[in-house]
């Protein structure tokens, strides 16, 4: 009888190319039976955030955040050559050309294989953002639930 493995992806960053490297590991991982937990946290949450505006009541602080960061995996700058949004697109491009998938495409097989996306309570507080906000049908908890997932890991990354 075999023991079930387990991954743990602490997603940090909220750069596209960065949230796309954790979902194809962690997409990998679960293809290859581990349970795999990825915990957002700070501008990896904008990988959840819903495309479109929801209308929540918010302070003002609450409001600049909302407005500063991405609405959505596909609204991510990227990590080096951004070039005011133009690297983005010409990343897209060259994944389109080669039949790569898309991070929103990552996110959603994710949820078909049953990767647990949790979203850091603690943060959504610090930067205001509400669950309504954020894909339906994920996890929330704070880093006690993260750690609890990640004791028995067998692979651990923070991205």
């Amino acid at each position: 009888m075999s023991e079930t493995k387990r991954t743990t992806i602490v997603l940090f960053s909220g750069d596209y190319d960065k949230a796309m490297a954790a979902y194809i590991i962690a997409n990998g991982a679960a293809a290859y039976d581990h349970q795999v937990t990825i915990f957002h946290t700070f501008w990896g949450l904008n990988a959840l955030r819903k495309d479109e505006l929801v209308s929540v009541k918010k302070g003002l602080l609450e409001k600049v955040f909302g407005k500063m960061m991405p609405r959505g995996a596909n609204k991510m700058g990227i990590s080096k050559m951004n070039y005011a949004g133009m690297g983005p697109k010409m990343i897209k491009h060259v994944m389109k050309k080669h039949n790569a998938m898309t991070l929103p495409q990552l996110i959603e097989l994710a949820e078909e294989q049953d990767i647990k996306l949790v979203a850091c309570t603690m943060t959504m507080d610090l930067l205001g953002l509400q669950q309504d906000e954020l894909l339906d049908g994920i996890e929330y908890a704070g880093v006690a639930a993260y750690l609890g997932d990640a004791q028995d890991g067998n692979v651990n990354l923070f991205i």
